[in-house]
């Protein structure tokens, strides 16, 4: 009852912001209808119940006018169960795409919001591709949630609407103990819930570890995914180092655990499904063995008899719900506990941004960015850099240079306000346009125009101006093709990216630049022309740059070096030449 609570919490808190939410009264009417035909087909079930009881003592009477006004009478429920039937799948499913498209957005909302989805990566958690999450566990929650709530919805009505007849139909049953005549009424209804209970009970022995099967499945299905579009986003890597043979072992070992679990699965599904089949197939005349000494004895007519199986199958199917539906129960408890992981990472990735200690980010009226006591740690909590009491003011040139792994990129990650582990403050002028550009710059799948202005929208800089900067930084080739769609980030090198980036800061025109190695693909003239470049065009901006190159001292006045300094570095300020 405990797992049955906390599971049920779990759903309604998933279920509960979407009814709550703008699109409320469009789902409610929908739940509405979808009650409504729900209702309406149990209704027809006990018409279509009572219609077995004429239709079958016409047939053994031999009352044709009879049967043919049932038989008349058929095709009308019949077409009327039909309609009902579609229109209950047709709104089922609206309400399904609106549900899921609007826990989507939210998801896409809170997995993007405050960089979430890339302080979940820094700092791990009980979420494995969030992608796959949002893509099918969302489609599979609503799917089932639905599905599970109606089918739930007509057991319980089923089982009111057909107990009563049931009950009447069954008449009593006497028999003898121990010398005692003994009389029980409405006896098909307690041999219908025996029949369910015995079922239920061992249902949920035979299959319960279909659950954690199912949460696996999916994880093992999406980690072997994700490896193939890893070699497809890498393909030019990859066949440079003749990496064919590991990628190929790498993904076999994948598809190992999807094909191994699978047949887990398969083993538990084999289990179960011998016991539902039989259940079922059991199910179709033990009403008429529990009820055939009635019919024999002379007191039940044959459409009678009809009317009690009938009934009795009625009864012992709501009652069977949770067997019937058992694999989908499995389904649909992995998916909620995975959404709840999902929550849970989220939630924390989230509250890594504000929990202290964290890297104060504050707005100045001076015109500069500092440092007051920064001490940058790595997720764990280990100290990482520290950075006390330095300035960069508006119009400076500083290269910034130190040891590989000494927290170069980390200091700029944290001036971004992505990385808040740690303390201290960074200031920075308010209303400046701060950019910061990484070694492999990012490009959207879209036109090459669109590519280069990212992340504003498409058409929020001139067509024109694109191509001319695309051309200024050494790409006349591509400056023709800035309508052309592609994969840029596939396409392009790695120097040609490079080139592009610093086309994309020529564009914004930022007030404080930093480059992260931003041009270190470039070999040393084509670097230089593009600092000169940034010279030129960006005269009055800060302009901050970690690089290792002994040149690159000519296009800067100061320079920031870390020191090692016990268990971790120190920026000061440094001698411009030589560059480290």
């Amino acid at each position: 009852m405990r797992r049955l609570s906390q599971l049920l919490g779990a759903a309604w808190s998933l279920t509960r912001p979407y009814f709550t939410s703008d699109d409320r009264w469009p789902a409610l009417a929908l739940i509405t209808v979808l009650v409504a035909l729900n209702l309406g087909q149990v209704f027809l079930s006990v018409l279509f119940n009572q219609w077995n009881n004429l239709f079958y003592t016409a047939l053994q009477n031999k009352d044709w006018p009879t049967f043919l006004h049932q038989l008349i009478r058929f095709c009308w429920l019949a077409a009327a169960f039909i309609v009902a039937g579609v229109y209950q799948v047709y709104f089922n499913q609206m309400l399904q795409i609106r549900w899921r498209q609007w826990l989507t957005r939210r998801y896409l909302d809170l997995w993007l919001d405050r960089r979430a989805y890339y302080r979940m990566q820094l700092a791990g958690g009980a979420t494995d591709n969030p992608d796959q999450r949002i893509a099918d566990d969302l489609r599979l929650f609503t799917q089932r949630t639905l599905d599970l709530s109606l089918g739930l919805l007509s057991a319980v009505v089923t089982l009111v609407s057909f107990l009563g007849i049931l009950w009447g139909l069954s008449g009593d049953f006497s028999v003898t103990l121990f010398g005692h005549d003994v009389v029980i009424p409405g006896y098909m209804v307690w041999f219908a819930l025996g029949y369910a209970v015995l079922g239920t009970w061992l249902t949920n022995r035979i299959g319960r570890r279909l659950v954690r099967l199912n949460f696996d499945q999916q994880r093992y299905e999406a980690d072997f995914r994700f490896g193939l579009v890893r070699v497809r986003e890498n393909a030019d890597a990859i066949a440079l180092d003749r990496g064919e043979g590991s990628e190929k072992r790498g993904l076999v070992q994948r598809f190992a655990a999807v094909a191994g679990n699978w047949w887990g699965i398969m083993r538990a599904q084999k289990r179960l499904t011998w016991f539902t089949a039989g259940y079922s197939q059991i199910a179709i005349v033990f009403p008429f063995a529990v009820a055939s000494p009635q019919y024999f004895f002379g007191k039940l007519e044959l459409g009678g008899l009809m009317q009690t199986a009938s009934a009795f199958g009625s009864v012992q199917g709501a009652l069977s719900f949770f067997v019937t539906a058992y694999r989908s129960i499995a389904e649909w408890r992995a998916v909620i506990e995975r959404l709840a992981g999902f929550d849970e990472s989220i939630a924390t990735a989230r509250a890594a941004a504000t929990r202290p200690p964290v890297i104060a980010l504050a707005p100045s009226d001076a015109g500069i960015v500092s440092f007051k006591d920064l001490a940058v740690q790595l997720p764990n909590g280990a100290p990482l850099v520290n950075a006390n009491d330095l300035s960069i003011k508006l119009g400076e040139r500083v290269l910034v240079s130190g040891p590989s792994g000494s927290g170069k990129s980390t200091l700029f990650r944290a001036l971004a306000g992505i990385w808040p582990f740690g303390k201290g403050t960074i200031t920075v002028p308010k209303n400046a346009r701060v950019m910061i550009l990484p070694q492999r710059p990012y490009f959207p799948i879209a036109t090459l125009a669109a590519a280069v202005a990212y992340p504003a929208e498409p058409d929020s800089f001139d067509a024109g101006k694109v191509a001319e900067l695309i051309e200024a930084v050494g790409l006349p080739a591509l400056a023709s093709r800035i309508e052309e769609e592609a994969h840029w980030n596939r396409m392009l090198s790695l120097g040609e990216q490079q080139r592009l980036g610093i086309a994309r800061a020529l564009l914004y025109a930022p007030d404080f630049l930093f480059l992260d190695e931003a041009t270190a693909s470039l070999d040393e003239p084509a670097e230089a022309a593009l600092y000169q470049l940034l010279e030129r065009r960006l005269a009055r901006a800060t302009i901050v740059s970690i690089g290792h190159r002994a040149t690159l001292a000519a296009f800067h006045k100061r320079r920031l070096a870390y020191s090692r300094d016990g268990d971790h570095y120190t920026v000061r300020e440094a001698s411009l030449a030589p560059a480290e």
